[in-house]
């Protein structure tokens, strides 16, 4: 049996602070990011029901973790997705940086989010 399912693509949106994957020109998921300083931080991965299963979310996080380390930027990995592949992925050891309190608390700023609420 052949696959003839389109290639998945991955593309940083820098205006809307996130990576898509993109399957047959749709879009099938995204991560989520903001950057502090020489940072990444990424703090949201999700990938449509309809492309579950699939291995779409580690292509998705590879990508973009490629690109910001291409870019020179240090990984931040709040999203729990991004913090898995990262620690079933010591290739990015040298560029992850500890999520810290003071991470948050500006994430939470940066988001106009009310600390402690998602």
């Amino acid at each position: 049996m052949t696959d003839t399912s389109p290639t998945p693509a991955v593309e940083r949106v820098d205006d809307r602070h996130r990576y898509e994957i993109r399957v047959g020109g749709r879009r099938a998921g995204l991560t989520a990011y903001r950057d502090h300083g020489g940072q990444r931080v990424f703090f949201h991965t999700e990938i449509d029901g309809a492309y579950a299963g699939r291995g779409l979310a580690s292509r998705l996080i590879r990508a973009a973790l490629d690109d910001a380390r291409a870019s020179g930027l240090r990984i931040v990995p709040v999203c729990p997705f991004v913090a898995a592949f990262l620690s079933k992925h010591d290739d990015y050891e040298a560029v992850t940086d500890p999520v810290t309190p003071q991470v948050l608390e500006w994430l939470d700023t940066e988001l106009r989010r009310t600390p402690g609420r998602s």
